[in-house]
């Protein structure tokens, strides 16, 4: 590894700890996801901690908040073990709460259903940005 490249590491680290630090809300840890550490077997995780584990349904990197505090194994990946690890980002049900998309590749298509503020919400439009309850949103029952 050279001078740069170790740099580089030891930021990327540096970030990491200072993420993890943060207790950032799960709708802004998910605008940042992909400055998460990765999910590893053999390293001991404690609760509330989050790692980054897959892609979820929108392709986009999923993030996973740990529930039980263990020592991770290589079959207990976050996806196979709910009892260790829940999925950030979405509620109970599935529904991915929503963030605020940071332009035209990731804004919110007609008919796509988020979670916000208690309420479901389904877009009424394509390419939508805007915050459900400002415009191109409606409540869904």
């Amino acid at each position: 590894m050279n001078n740069m490249e170790y740099v580089a590491a030891q930021m990327n680290r540096f970030i990491q700890m200072q993420i993890q630090g943060a207790n950032l809300p799960d709708s802004e840890a998910m605008e940042v996801a992909d400055l998460f550490p990765a999910w590893a077997a053999g390293k001991a995780y404690t609760v509330d901690q989050i790692v980054k584990y897959g892609v979820n349904q929108d392709n986009e990197t999923q993030l996973w908040k740990v529930v039980q505090a263990h020592t991770s194994q290589a079959d207990w990946t976050p996806d196979k073990a709910p009892s260790l690890f829940s999925k950030v980002g979405f509620d109970g049900d599935g529904t991915p709460i929503w963030t605020q998309p940071l332009g035209a590749h990731d804004a919110y298509q007609t008919g796509d259903v988020v979670k916000h503020k208690d309420q479901k919400w389904r877009s009424t439009c394509d390419n939508n940005v805007w915050e459900p309850g400002v415009y191109g949103w409606e409540v869904q029952s």
